[in-house]
Parts: structure tokens; C-alpha cells; sequence
């Protein structure tokens, strides 16, 4: 990617050591600093967030080399690299047999995260141009992954776990369920008794960017006490999504 003043980021996979720890790094201060969460394999003498599943990810930074500083990350995992794993991370929480049963090309997005100082801009539309050509190289045609709300309480999440259930649930054909252990259902208020404006304002930002896009939502919630949040499976077909998705997906030009 060519860099200007007015575009000083650059979008590739992490190659080496050094880069993986810059991803973690990022992780560790926005996941474990400031929301709070954790992890059996969580370094917290160098400042890593990290977890078994790392060395299978395949993982998207995003780099401002003004700073030369990694600000944005994501981390990518394919059919196949699930199989050398042992299983896609979401898993755990959602039972996803509904998409490894079809014979469509899945990819999971995990850890999802921006420096503090790059929300809100254009950061995470160059963060998706680089996810975009990911995509388009593999042929994916599913994306799916865990996202969350802050905290643990569902009855403070009630109005925006309802809104998302009632309005944006997934059809059948894509339609993942929160594991049997650890359900959590989201339609706890009845869609007639919602004030929708209000319940949206409570939706985290990346989760109101996918249903822009077109995404949805699995059906049942995961309370994650470990990271202190309380998660929800989002699927975006790429197949479903219009141009005017797609455009506002794979952000400006490079």
C-alpha cells in the first residue's frame, strides 16, 4: 500500500515474531488493560494477551507508520487452519455445526481491536480494505466470530440484547446457537416494549459496523467471565450483502 499524508497506514499479515508480540501487545492494552479480561496464558509481565490458539491465526495488523506503531489488529482462521487447531476459538461458546456442515469457505474474525487514539477515524476502514483482499484471495464466503459487550450483568444488556435478537437474528441456514451450558437468551424484553433508539445507542460500535454490512446475530448469548463480557456470534454472507454493503465494507481506495 502506497502511504501519503493523508493515508499513513499500511495493512499486512504478521510474519515474524516481533510482529505477532506487536498484535499481542495491542491486545494485552485494550482487552486486559482496559476492559478488564484475562487468560491462563496472559503475560503480564511483557504485556501480552495471548492464547493457544495464536500460532494457528493468521494475524491482520495495521500500522501507522507515521508512529511505526502496530494500532490495529485482527485475527483470521480458516477452515483449515480450525482442522490443525483442533477447532475454530468460537466454539467453545457457540456450536457452529449448522456452518462446518455446509460446504461453503468459513473464516472466524477474533480479537478485533483499535488503539484508543484511532477510533472513530478511518483506521478500521483501512484495517477492513486489508481483511477485504484476505477474503477475496481465499474465496471466502462466511465470516463469523465472537463479539462483546462490556461486563456481565444481562440485565443492564436486556433492551440491546433484545434489539439484536428481534431484528438482526440470523436465518436458519447461518443461524449458530450459544452452547447448552452457558445460554444466555437474548430476547428478554418484547420487541413492542423497546425504545430502539435507546437500546442501539448500547450496542458496541463493531457490532453496529457488521449490521451495517448486513450481519447478524447467532441465537443465544455467551457470558464470558474470564474476559468480563458477554458475547454474541455475528455472521456476515458475503453473498447476502448489496454493493452499497460491499462498498461501505471494503472501505476507500488504497
Amino acid at each position: 500500500m502506497t502511504k501519503t499524508q493523508q493515508n499513513p497506514f499500511s495493512v499486512k499479515l504478521a510474519g515474524t515474531e516481533d510482529e505477532l508480540q506487536a498484535a499481542q501487545r495491542l491486545r494485552y492494552a485494550v482487552f486486559v488493560e482496559e476492559l478488564g479480561g484475562g487468560g491462563d496464558l496472559v503475560d503480564h509481565h511483557a504485556r501480552l494477551e495471548k492464547d493457544r490458539f495464536d500460532p494457528y491465526f493468521d494475524h491482520l495488523l495495521l500500522t501507522d507508520e507515521r508512529r511505526q506503531q502496530v494500532v490495529g489488529v485482527y485475527r483470521l482462521m480458516r477452515r483449515d487452519q480450525a482442522i490443525a487447531a483442533g477447532q475454530f476459538y468460537s466454539a467453545d461458546e457457540y456450536d457452529l455445526s449448522v456452518l462446518l456442515g455446509s460446504d461453503r469457505r468459513v473464516l472466524e474474525l477474533g480479537r478485533s481491536c483499535l488503539h484508543p487514539d484511532y477510533r472513530g477515524g478511518m483506521a478500521m476502514f483501512h484495517l477492513w480494505n486489508g481483511l477485504a483482499r484476505y477474503i477475496s484471495e481465499h474465496d471466502i464466503e462466511v465470516l463469523f466470530g465472537v463479539a462483546s459487550f462490556h461486563g456481565t450483568d444481562i440485565a443492564s444488556l436486556s433492551a440491546p440484547l433484545s434489539l439484536l435478537h428481534h431484528r438482526h437474528l440470523a436465518p436458519e441456514d447461518l443461524r449458530v446457537r450459544a452452547q447448552p451450558a452457558a445460554f444466555q437468551k437474548m430476547d428478554i424484553v418484547p420487541e413492542s416494549q423497546l425504545d430502539a433508539r435507546a437500546a442501539m445507542l448500547a450496542v458496541p460500535a463493531l457490532i453496529k459496523a457488521y449490521l451495517r454490512l448486513g450481519g447478524f446475530v447467532g441465537e443465544g448469548a455467551f457470558i464470558d467471565h474470564g474476559f468480563n463480557t458477554t458475547d454474541v456470534c455475528l455472521i456476515l454472507d458475503t453473498q447476502r450483502m448489496n454493493e452499497r454493503q460491499a462498498r461501505l465494507y471494503q472501505g476507500p481506495a488504497a
